[in-house]
């Protein structure tokens, strides 16, 4: 794989006491290195640094490697599906925002500086790829915009090939202006969908995989303070699940891509009914054989698992467990589909979760691996 020049390495990157610790790294995590289930975790966090770890898919075994990638105050981390390259953002409010992307050093988990490219906004705060285009969506929270950019051949970053902004307002004091806050394309590949937590609107973007370019299009409106935060589509690209962060509610949506239009189907509260406090969403997945849809609700601690109707798309609740730590922020599911990790912000762990893949429902196994306020998941496994 062939980089830029301007590579810098991560000791360029990372003080040289916590760069000496890295060559350290516990010997679970060193030794299991050539092991074939192994994958290296990255963590970005609220912290100016992310964390590497690494992850035994055969055992369920979570190993700290050490701080990597400081500087950048990287929210939100995603990986490159063919390379070991990672992109995070760097979400600086007060500033423009950036993506910057990383070559992954599979031995060590130490990353080297590729690349950067600035979002056209601030609080950047959310990355998706669209493989088919290889594609990069940011969603600038702070400036209520999306920006795409190419990723090349090598995993580097290409241009930024447009940028969208959007307006808008809700009734929330959280929602004085418009807060992209998630931009995912559709499986036809001519649709970003894009939720918008300040402006109570889930907008939908002409995307062209060949430009790689976004154009502003439709929009669908939500129920007042509800707040849009992420969404996935079903396995069938027929259904979309929207989840708000406000009201932390699941919205079934159907979705006709050759209208670019939405239609409400179902909507599920995550909140249990005995809760009286302020409600909050934080993130939804989709398991890896398409059956099953978890969330996590944030002012519970708790992930909420759901069985997906192949016919009509709806929910049906099966399972509310214990995030196993406090303010559940982002997950991951590993590749086999065996695994999912939470990130727990307030009390600074990433939980690791077993996941029954017959009936869905997920066991604690009671490791958690300390990381200071961790936030954003991505795994990184082998070719």
């Amino acid at each position: 794989m062939h980089f830029p020049l301007r590579i810098r390495t991560a000791a360029a990157l990372i003080p040289l006491a916590i760069w000496s610790g890295l060559s350290g790294i516990s010997a679970r995590a060193a030794t299991s290195a050539g092991d074939g289930h192994a994958e290296l975790v990255y963590v970005g966090t609220q912290q100016h640094e992310m964390r590497a770890l690494r992850f035994d898919a055969a055992s369920g075994k979570l190993a700290m490697i050490g701080p990597v990638g400081a500087g950048p105050r990287a929210t939100w981390v995603t990986a490159n599906p063919h390379l070991p390259v990672l992109y995070a953002v760097d979400d600086d409010n007060a500033h423009e925002g950036s993506v910057i992307a990383y070559a992954v050093d599979r031995d060590s988990g130490a990353l080297s500086w590729i690349n950067s490219v600035a979002t056209g906004g601030r609080g950047t705060t959310n990355l998706s790829l669209d493989q088919p285009s290889m594609t990069l969506l940011a969603s600038n929270y702070g400036s209520g915009s999306v920006a795409s950019v190419a990723v090349n051949a090598d995993g580097s970053l290409g241009a930024r090939t447009s940028l969208v902004e959007e307006t808008g307002s809700g009734p929330n004091r959280r929602q004085a202006s418009a807060h992209a806050h998630n931009a995912v394309v559709d499986p036809s590949g001519r649709h970003a969908l894009v939720p918008d937590l300040g402006a109570d609107r889930v907008f939908v973007y002409a995307f062209d995989r060949t430009t790689r370019m976004l154009k502003p299009g439709g929009q669908f409106a939500v129920p007042p303070g509800t707040g849009p935060r992420h969404l996935v589509f079903g396995p069938d690209g027929k259904y979309v699940y929207l989840l708000t962060e406000l009201s932390a509610e699941l919205m079934v949506l159907r979705w006709d891509a050759s209208q670019g239009q939405l239609a409400v189907v179902q909507t599920v509260d995550t909140t249990s009914p005995a809760f009286q406090g302020v409600k909050s969403g934080a993130e939804v997945a989709i398991g890896a054989d398409g059956r099953f849809l978890y969330v996590e609700n944030r002012a519970e601690n708790a992930l909420v698992v759901y069985r997906i109707d192949a016919i009509s798309g709806e929910l049906t609740q099966i399972q509310r467990i214990s995030s196993g730590g406090e303010k559940p922020w982002g997950l991951g599911i590993d590749r086999s589909g065996k695994w999912l990790l939470v990130a727990n912000q307030r009390s600074g762990t990433v939980n690791v979760f077993e996941v029954d893949t017959v009936t869905g429902r997920l066991s604690d196994t009671g490791q958690a691996v300390g990381v200071p306020d961790p936030v954003a998941i991505a795994f990184v496994g082998k070719p």
